[in-house]
């Protein structure tokens, strides 16, 4: 069973059909007897960075979520607000801690050149830095995924980088250490590329 988290932020019924399309058995859920049956766990997220961290905390998510990830190694994908909630700090409207699994900090996108608008909308394409798993079966001309966000990672060393993207310049679009990866693109809104980016994930085995 697949645990997709639910703590009151973004569209997890996306998330939900997607995996119900490559015939997965998953739960939206905040309980933690059902995340702790599930053999993986998806962490989306759409909204601020505060009130992600307030709504984990009020519910012991972020207790509860660290025990699955870090003690006993389970899988784990973050989506967008998801990702950016693993890192250790935000500058999104005042200074919030995150869940600190990576050493990284969430900045505003900031632009030199003209045109280039915030929030970064629509397809673009990533650029892969290592070759984990969870891009496995993806041809270079079909790694266009969807994005929606006014804020990226900036990982320290750029230890943890599995893919960019580029938007002005080069941000992190994807970071993976051991049983962790996550994605600022949405792969549940992705098409096919974004269907096997998920169907991945639930194969992996780290």
């Amino acid at each position: 069973m697949i645990a997709i988290i639910d703590y009151g932020m973004g569209n997890v019924r996306s998330v939900f059909n997607a995996l119900d399309f490559v015939g997965r058995d998953a739960r939206i859920t905040s309980d933690q007897t059902q995340i702790d049956r599930a053999s993986h766990i998806i962490l989306p997220g759409v909204g601020s960075f505060g009130d992600a961290m307030r709504n984990l905390r009020e519910r012991h998510l972020d207790d509860i979520l660290t025990v699955q990830v870090a003690e006993k190694g389970k899988p784990i994908l973050g989506i967008c607000l998801g990702l950016q909630i693993m890192a250790r700090v935000s500058e999104e409207h005042g200074r919030h801690e995150g869940l600190g699994w990576f050493d990284a900090e969430v900045r505003r996108f900031q632009f030199d050149e003209a045109g280039l608008k915030i929030p970064h909308v629509g397809w673009n394409d990533i650029h892969l830095q290592i070759e984990h798993p969870i891009f496995a079966n993806l041809k270079e001309a079909e790694r266009s995924f969807y994005f929606v966000h006014s804020y990226h990672v900036v990982c320290r060393g750029n230890l943890y980088v599995a893919a960019t993207c580029r938007y002005g310049f080069d941000f992190a679009c994807a970071i993976a250490r051991d049983n962790i990866v996550a994605t600022q693109f949405h792969p549940e809104k992705s098409q096919d590329n974004g269907i096997q980016v998920i169907e991945n994930f639930v194969n992996w085995k780290p």
